[in-house]
């Protein structure tokens, strides 16, 4: 049976935590044993918003690369490459920005939030993030898409652009298709949503006496004062992260919590070990690159090739279509 192919991409915006390693990554490394993978380091779209600093792109290219691989990517199951290493990326946006109506890019719902939040950003290249993600897809005929529901509108976008291009031209592109990911949420260590502006993150890279000093500032109950208070676990931020690393004892420490039978300090202490052995394995494949920096770098020129393979026979048929 052949497999469905896959591309998904994040954006190199600064250091990877454990939320995006729940929210996305650990969802890619069960799909890389399922698909044939195309996962890119989209710095292309990182430009859409951030275009005007962008002295940090390297250094965020390798901390992503090294992220990935860490995290359990195959450079070998996979290809792993930087977006703007494929030039191709650029030529089918820029084609495919040709036959997209204005209207279909204005409409998109992300487009209105993130102009509401960002303000003046109103460039070209920020109206037009959908397009480049469209040709992302499309430049490897990917027929599926790993992505949260918020993501649907753009995927539906991406498809009415295939069925565009494919009335008006040559019948090339598949239609592709979501793969809904059920991502595993995780608070910040203070309660709200994990988030680098907040600075409540754990960083992905933390070490494990790391992992056990951010443990320690968790906020738990409110009402919880003393040891021989009772608890609740549904408001309490270590506990959200014992249904994720813990899942064994959840209902034991559920117990024990509400019955004031375990301390905050001690149901910490249990969190800490079970985080630490649960990322042990990505901290040991971590510890290794680093030991081998130049590995990142034959990785990302490994994949760059093998996606330029594709890249370039998808962009053959398509000046062809197009009588280019």
């Amino acid at each position: 049976m052949t497999k469905g192919r896959i591309f998904s991409g994040m954006q190199p915006s600064g250091k990877f935590h454990l939320g995006n390693y729940f929210g996305a990554l650990e969802n890619w490394v069960r799909l890389q044993h399922e698909y044939e993978c195309y996962f890119s380091i989209v710095d292309l779209h990182a430009l859409t918003s951030s275009y005007e600093d962008t002295k940090k792109l390297p250094e965020n290219i390798q901390n992503m690369a090294l992220d990935w691989l860490s995290g359990g990517l195959d450079p070998e199951k996979n290809i792993i490459f930087v977006q703007s290493h494929v030039k191709e990326h650029a030529e089918l946006h820029l084609l495919l920005s040709m036959i997209t109506p204005l209207g279909w890019l204005e409409r998109v719902p992300t487009y209105k939030d993130k102009l509401q939040q960002l303000g003046q950003l109103n460039t070209y290249g920020f109206l037009g993030y959908p397009v480049l993600m469209t040709a992302d897809i499309l430049l490897y005929k990917a027929d599926t898409v790993p992505v949260g529901e918020d993501q649907l509108p753009h995927l539906e976008l991406a498809r009415e652009m295939v069925r565009r291009f494919n009335n008006m031209y040559t019948d090339i592109f598949p239609e592709p298709q979501a793969r809904l990911s059920q991502a595993k949420l995780l608070p910040g260590i203070d309660g709200r949503k994990m988030s680098k502006s907040y600075g409540n993150e754990i960083p992905f890279a933390a070490s494990p006496d790391e992992l056990r000093a951010k443990v320690r500032l968790m906020v738990t109950d409110p009402q919880r004062v003393k040891k021989t208070d009772c608890g609740n676990p549904d408001v309490c931020t270590v506990f959200a992260f014992h249904k994720i690393f813990n899942s064994g004892e959840v209902a034991e420490i559920d117990a024990q919590c509400r019955s004031a039978s375990i301390g905050c300090v001690d149901c910490k202490k249990r969190l800490a070990e079970h985080m630490v052995t649960a990322l042990a394995d990505n901290h040991a494949r971590r510890q290794a690159l680093e030991n081998n920096p130049g590995r990142i770098k034959e990785i990302l020129v490994y994949g760059a090739e093998r996606a330029r393979t594709v890249a370039a026979a998808t962009m053959a048929e398509v000046r062809d279509a197009m009588h280019l």
